[in-house]
């Protein structure tokens, strides 16, 4: 077999597909605990319990930890020693508008350069969210959410934009959960999300990038409003 066969062979097949490891296999699971509150903001993370708990060595877990931090999630102070983070409302707000300025910028060049295909995939998450019933878990409608937003961010076909929204979303993924899980919040979003495909759908740079911007300015009010119920010990 020469060259240019078993290489044309290794194509049909299809490559390999990239196996995850401990580390990130860990940070899932403790992103998602941080997602839900059962890793509350601001509580130490125990090295030893966690890796106990999750029957890794230290070694992984630290890795795992490193992720986290890089997304914002773990912080360490100056003992080195790690914390769930515990942002304030205006950093949250200050890297909201970041995002917003990043998904507006998104939303203009995804209407260039975005396929058939990418807009129906966003199309598609759109109607899962609005036909989802209450019995919906709201890590499930949360998790359509950000793939609604990331789908038309792969669409703009920009390599630092993807890059730094990639970043920025990370620090904000617990706070625009808590937002999501409102009632009055998700109606909000599903209205929002028309708008947007709406504008994607017609192909409409300006209409689109407005409606993104907006979409992120309103999440704020949201978190506002959620973090003052639960510091009134209510749910949000």
């Amino acid at each position: 077999m020469g060259d240019t066969a078993w290489a044309e062979e290794l194509r049909e097949i299809g490559g390999i597909g990239p196996r995850r490891s401990l580390a990130e296999r860990a940070a899932d699971t403790l992103r998602e605990f941080i997602l839900l509150g059962k890793l509350p903001p601001g509580v130490a993370v125990r090295e030893r319990e966690l890796a106990e708990a999750l029957s890794i060595s230290r070694t992984p877990l630290k890795e795992a930890l490193r992720i986290l931090e890089n997304e914002g999630l773990i912080v360490y102070g100056p003992t080195r020693r790690p914390r769930v983070a515990d942002p304030s409302l205006e950093e949250l707000a200050q890297n909201l508008a970041v995002l917003g300025a990043l998904e507006a910028l998104a939303g203009e060049l995804a209407c260039k350069n975005a396929t058939d295909a990418e807009i129906a995939e966003a199309a598609g998450l759109e109607e899962r969210m609005r036909l989802a019933d209450e019995r919906t878990e709201s890590l499930q409608f949360f998790r359509w959410d950000m793939e609604f937003h990331q789908t038309i961010v792969r669409a703009a076909r920009n390599a630092p934009l993807l890059e730094s929204h990639r970043t920025y979303n990370a620090r904000l993924w617990r706070a625009r959960f808590i937002s999501s899980k409102m009632r009055t919040a998700r109606d909000r979003t599903l209205g929002q999300h028309n708008d947007i495909l709406s504008a994607l759908q017609a192909r409409d740079a300006p209409a689109c990038a407005s409606h993104m911007r907006l979409h992120l300015e309103a999440a704020i009010a949201n978190i506002a409003a959620t973090q003052e119920r639960l510091e009134a010990g209510g749910e949000p």
